[in-house]
């Protein structure tokens, strides 16, 4: 994985220090892709479960896909186990590249080099579920309640209790699926970018806050290995 380009876990984390950064004072809204709705599509995770079965049967990388477009998007891939949906890694980025190089990096990634988790092995292949999130329409919030639960995402930068600058950052999902109200997810995110110190009410109101919407489609693995065997080609 290359770390130059930003990447980020579903839970993730970057720091670096306020005085080595130039643009501390203002925060950088990623650009977005296309604006129009309605770009996700199931061939993608088709794309991103092929991408690694062949990986972990070391077979030669897959072709360039030819079912949809590669336009360029931040984008993250999920990748989680068994019925229960046990999340196996979640990695992505704020940067747009295009669809196709950045599905094909972030498979891996995520798979394999998610540091929370083992790498994905060939005998948990049948059972994964791969779930591409393209990341859409960001926007700096007012303040740091300044978002909808289960329609945003967040992004986060804030300082931390030793003077680093962080960023974290939660999927729109999140919020929704823990039951967390504004307060309880913000906190949390805090305390996921690594904050190790009291959260006040005077921290919060300084966290500069990006929202961002996702679309996002999922597909098991044996939904790929069905549509292999017929002779599906991506």
């Amino acid at each position: 994985m290359s770390r130059s380009r930003s990447s980020s876990s579903c839970f993730g984390a970057k720091k670096q220090r306020l005085d080595d950064e130039a643009s501390s004072n203002k925060m950088v809204v990623p650009r977005n892709g296309l604006e129009a709705p309605g770009v996700i599509r199931r061939e993608m995770c088709y794309y991103c479960l092929d991408v690694l079965h062949r990986h972990l049967y070391k077979a030669d990388p897959p072709k360039p896909p030819i079912t949809f477009p590669n336009a360029p998007y931040p984008l993250f891939v999920t990748w989680t186990h068994g019925k229960d949906e046990n999340l196996r890694g979640c990695v992505g980025t704020f940067n747009a590249l295009n669809i196709h190089h950045g599905l094909r990096e972030y498979a891996i990634t995520s798979a394999m080099r998610d540091s929370r988790f083992a790498p994905i092995t060939e005998d948990e292949f049948p059972h994964l579920t791969c779930s591409v999130s393209l990341l859409l329409h960001f926007e700096e919030g007012k303040h740091y309640q300044d978002w909808q639960i289960g329609v945003h995402g967040i992004r986060i930068e804030f300082v931390n209790e030793k003077g680093y600058h962080r960023t974290a950052t939660y999927l729109p999902e999140v919020a929704h699926k823990q039951g967390w109200n504004h307060l309880e997810t913000i906190d949390s995110l805090l305390r996921k970018g690594g904050y190790r110190g009291p959260i006040s009410e005077s921290l919060r109101q300084s966290i500069r806050l990006t929202r961002y919407r996702s679309e996002k489609l999922s597909v098991p693995a044996t939904e790929y290995l069905r549509a292999r065997q017929n002779g599906y080609i991506v």
